[in-house]
């Protein structure tokens, strides 16, 4: 990456994690599944990432630059790559979150796993089309409650006229 593709550079999600006493397998394994879900997991330099966030919105992280720090970056989907390092984090005793930037805040390790319990994209698609489809479906509803209603009357007529000769 460059220095102009770094500065255009903008994740939706950003968790700090700390990984100190995970072996290498674990963080291995860690990042082959995030490459899977489209996350970024890099272990920085803490002085570095201090110097690029500063003047940013993300400026308020650099004081959970301490000791060994693995940075997740999320990819399209904040909300799944929250949910992944949630399941991580339980997964995996070694690896702590610190804190996490979302929307434009600066979250601490518990906003972090309030993030991961948000509704992810697809739900939330799913919930609008519902929301979308019960006005029509109810109109619907009324329009053929008179129709019904007299088809039901004449079905009963038919069996009362039946049951009587």
């Amino acid at each position: 990456m460059n220095r102009a593709q770094k500065t255009e550079f903008q994740a939706p999600f950003v968790a700090l994690t700390d990984f100190k006493g995970s072996t290498v397998l674990e963080l291995e394994s860690f990042r082959r599944e995030a490459e899977e879900k489209g996350v970024h997991f890099q272990v920085v330099k803490n002085t570095l990432c201090k110097r690029a966030l500063a003047g940013t919105e993300m400026e308020g992280l650099s004081e959970h630059f301490k000791g060994n720090i693995a940075v997740v970056f999320s990819g399209e989907d904040p909300i799944d790559a929250a949910k992944m390092l949630k399941a991580q984090v339980k997964g995996n005793d070694k690896l702590v979150v610190r804190a996490g930037f979302f929307e434009g805040t600066v979250l601490d390790a518990k906003g972090v796993d309030s993030v991961a319990s948000l509704p992810s994209r697809e739900e939330l698609l799913v919930t609008l089309l519902r929301t979308i489809q019960e006005g029509p479906r109810q109109v619907l509803g009324v329009i053929r409650g008179p129709a019904r209603d007299l088809l039901y009357l004449l079905q009963n007529y038919a069996t009362k006229l039946e049951d009587e000769g």
